[in-house]
């Protein structure tokens, strides 16, 4: 499956009739299992239906870092954006990734 970003925001927790998605690095997560994190209200619902990589990195919550930019990230935060990708490889099926 490829989703624009566009049509990924739709994967937000907003409809609860949709499963839940997450993007690290590209690649789509559905984390719907997880919905006390990622679904509306949990402490990581920002990041559903968006593609969450620098903010990942980055460890924020901060809405501006909500993006899928990898520009200008140290090296430290390229290691912790791997370290989060493999817990959601672990943990979550790859349903398809993000296109433009």
């Amino acid at each position: 499956m490829e989703l624009t970003p566009q049509e990924l925001i739709q994967y937000n927790g907003a409809d609860p009739s949709k499963p839940l998605y997450v993007a690290v690095k590209g690649r789509i997560f559905d984390v719907t299992t997880g919905k006390s994190f990622y679904g509306p209200g949990g402490p990581y619902a920002m990041f559903a239906g968006k593609d969450a990589s620098r903010a990942l990195a980055k460890m924020s919550k901060n809405e501006e870092d909500i993006s899928p930019s990898l520009d200008d990230l140290s090296d430290k935060e390229i290691g912790v954006l791997n370290d989060w990708e493999k817990k959601f490889e672990a943990k979550y099926p790859v349903i398809g990734r993000v296109v433009s």
